[in-house]
């Protein structure tokens, strides 16, 4: 199996591995990490969706609305994108539509996909048996920040790509590889100095910030069909 590594939604145009792929969505940094949480919650379906524009006809539809711009939770959606806030609340049953800055525009971008499956810490050894039970070639998709490069989700990519196991394709693999090497020890203090982690701390969202970082949280795969998120 090779995994190939896109360090942001810009350059996955430009991948090696183009066809016939399972594709990972990754956002650590919430978006990611807080789909897992829903799910994790009770929740029986989220809808990615890149435009807050789309998000009213959905609550016409009976869904709840989670958005997050810029990392704020949005006018008058009943969620942002905190996973920590959603493992307070019984979601049992409930519809989400959500829309965030890079994530669920990430998840977007991954449907052309054979597979197209949402990773995070909070559900690595379940994704990566997974892949393992798929063995088809990989491509994850970090979703950096506004196409900019981001450390957690790259350092994300070099855990996976170990705990598959698989063979890296390209440059990015690799980096991604030797940069777990050198934070697996700590990844939550490795990530103090990302750009994202001191943008959640000056919007006081500190409590999700340690979270994100910890291992097999909420042990479930999210899986895009037609449009939705499910398990």
């Amino acid at each position: 199996m090779r995994i190939e590594v896109s360090l942001t939604p810009a350059l996955y145009p430009f991948r090696t591995i183009a066809s016939h792929h399972v594709a990972v969505a990754v956002d650590i940094l919430r978006a990611t990490t807080a789909v897992c949480a829903a799910f994790q919650a009770g929740c029986e379906c989220v809808v990615p969706l890149d435009s807050l524009e789309n998000l009213p006809a959905y609550r016409k539809l009976g869904y709840a609305l989670a958005a997050e711009r810029n990392g704020s939770k949005v006018g008058d959606a009943e969620y942002g994108n905190s996973p920590t806030e959603y493992l307070r609340h019984d979601m049992r049953g409930m519809r989400l539509a959500y829309s965030t800055t890079n994530g669920t525009v990430t998840i977007l971008r991954a449907a052309d996909a054979d597979l197209t499956l949402v990773g995070a810490f909070a559900n690595l050894s379940a994704l990566a048996d997974r892949l393992r039970m798929e063995d088809k070639d990989t491509v994850i998709l970090c979703s950096g920040w506004k196409n900019a490069f981001c450390l957690e989700d790259t350092l994300f990519a070099g855990a996976l790509i170990e705990r598959v196991g698989g063979d890296p394709c390209g440059d990015a693999a690799h980096m991604a590889l030797d940069l777990w090497q050198l934070a697996k020890g700590d990844p939550f203090s490795y990530c103090r100095k990302a750009e994202h982690v001191l943008r959640l701390e000056r919007l006081g969202a500190s409590a999700d910030i340690p979270f994100a970082f910890q291992t097999d949280t909420c042990p479930v795969v999210p899986v895009l069909k037609d449009g939705k998120l499910i398990v």
